[in-house]
């Protein structure tokens, strides 16, 4: 049985995991090492880099001296699962065999951001969480921690995809690297106060599609062919899935206590966490993690069911604590970064969805830009990149039965880009509105059109554009 390092996250201390600290001693590691991390996270000055880095100084010094013997187990929450990637792809990427972890436990890791970030560096979110710093609140890491942000684009080349132009990346993650197992909840905050930073489809923090560490990359280039765009999957260095969970029950605060002291949910769902997570620590070998990743696939199934079940939303949770059907619900992330010809970045675009006519003004088309697409996020850091927040189960149960008639039922994207100035345009110099357009997901299935946007999943997409100089911009006259 392996010790066991727990980090905590944004504007946390270690004193948070006394219960999970207990909770493991509890079950056969009373004879094992507990290590509970603390670091900065609310001075301004502290990137998630500096604690990576400071992370393996720490690390390496109790394992030279002995009394941290590898392989351990990683515990993270929260901001510690990008503190846990930062470490790993820093310092492991190219060498996965030196590497002392093998399994890595993400409570609620905000993997892609939260909302909540870019009001944490507000007026509000210092006084709620700076008052004992000086009115800091940690403005680095928690530029990092904004949806779309230039950093978790860039930590995601690092540790998930093949970076451009590469054949090839070392995997961090899968059968030769560490196994990651990812647990978050969707239940919303019942105090109060809390209840303004709730969300559908997240645990009053976190977003479930921004937990999970299964991802999809996609480049969308209309430089060559503005009606035809060539489209080019990112390539993942290890395709195997990461075992999975929502659990019905658990808030960012709860998904820590796996006793379920503050949880008012029925045994079944309340045993939950303790039964995947002593699951997750005891996985021996890879052909069990693999079948892992099927299993944790159906609860998180379970959880969205209850969206559609009233009956089994009484029988899960007491009257005082059960959450509407739409908390249920199953969301999907997509960050947009988009980019002219030559690399640079468009700030100024637009992107709109419609049905298979492209009629922006049918029902189908007002109930998407209504209740599917339920937030968009530009990044304050730069405004080329934006996460979309799409309510998948409205999607794919409601959305397409407002398309009529005897067309293919499709969502189809479309994007307008202003112009910078007088003498450049974007696509087609001479059309007005210029605009490329995509099919982004379809109701109906084969074997050889799968969808492409997943549930509980966020999707990178970069999107290049082609800049068009006008005639005047360049003349030849004879002499």
């Amino acid at each position: 049985m392996s010790q066991v390092v727990i980090l905590h996250g944004w504007s946390d201390k270690s004193s948070s995991f006394k219960p999970l600290a207990e909770f493991l001693q509890a079950n056969g590691y009373d004879a094992i090492p507990i290590w509970l991390g603390d670091y900065k996270s609310l001075d301004d000055d502290v990137r998630i880099e500096d604690v990576g880095k400071r992370m393996e100084s720490v690390l390496r010094q109790l394992i030279d001296e002995g009394p941290l013997e590898p392989p351990f187990d990683l515990i993270v929450h929260s901001t510690g699962g990008l503190v846990a990637r930062e470490w790993l792809s820093a310092h492991y990427a190219h060498d996965m065999g030196a590497c002392p972890v093998k399994r890595l436990i993400m409570l609620a890791p905000a993997n892609f951001g939260s909302r909540l970030a870019s009001t944490g560096k507000s007026l509000v979110g210092r006084v709620i969480k700076g008052w004992d710093n000086w009115f800091a609140s940690g403005a680095e890491m928690l530029t990092a921690l904004e949806l779309s942000s230039s950093y978790q684009w860039n930590l995601a080349q690092r540790d998930l995809f093949v970076p451009e132009h590469l054949d090839g990346a070392p995997a961090l993650y899968g059968a030769d690297g560490v196994w990651p197992f990812i647990l978050t909840g969707t239940h919303p905050y019942t105090s109060r106060l809390r209840q303004i930073v709730n969300e559908n489809g997240g645990d009053g923090t976190v977003r479930a599609c921004a937990a999970n560490l299964n991802t999809r990359g996609l480049t969308i280039d209309f430089s060559s062919d503005e009606d035809q765009p060539v489209l080019t999957p990112w390539r993942l260095r290890d395709d195997s899935a990461f075992p999975f969970a929502v659990l019905a029950d658990r808030t960012h605060s709860s998904i820590i206590k796996p006793d379920g002291s503050d949880v008012n949910s029925s045994d079944a769902l309340k045993g939950r966490l303790r039964e995947l997570l002593l699951a997750a620590l005891g996985c021996d070998d890879f052909a069990t993690y693999r079948q892992m990743a099927t299993d944790w696939h159906a609860v998180s199934e379970e959880t969205a069911a209850l969206a559609h079940d009233e009956q089994r939303r009484r029988d899960a949770f007491s009257s005082r604590s059960q959450p509407e059907a739409e908390f249920f619900h199953q969301y999907m992330q997509v960050n947009v970064r988009v980019v002219d010809d030559h690399g640079n970045d468009v700030h100024d675009y637009f992107l709109e969805f419609s049905g298979p006519d492209d009629e922006r003004g049918d029902d189908s088309s007002v109930y998407f830009h209504r209740e599917v697409l339920e937030h968009v996020h530009t990044f304050g850091g730069n405004a080329s990149q934006r996460c979309l927040y799409l309510d998948r189960t409205d999607l794919r149960y409601n959305y397409y039965e407002a398309i009529r008639g005897d067309v293919a039922r499709v969502l189809n994207m479309s994007l307008s880009a202003a112009p910078p100035g007088d003498n450049v345009r974007y696509f087609d110099s001479f059309r007005t509105g210029a605009r490329g357009m995509l099919p982004l997901h379809f109701e109906d299935q084969d074997e050889d059109r799968v969808r492409w946007l997943k549930r509980n999943t966020t999707h990178f997409v970069k999107i290049v554009i082609p800049r068009q100089p006008r005639e005047q911009v360049f003349k030849l006259k004879s002499f």
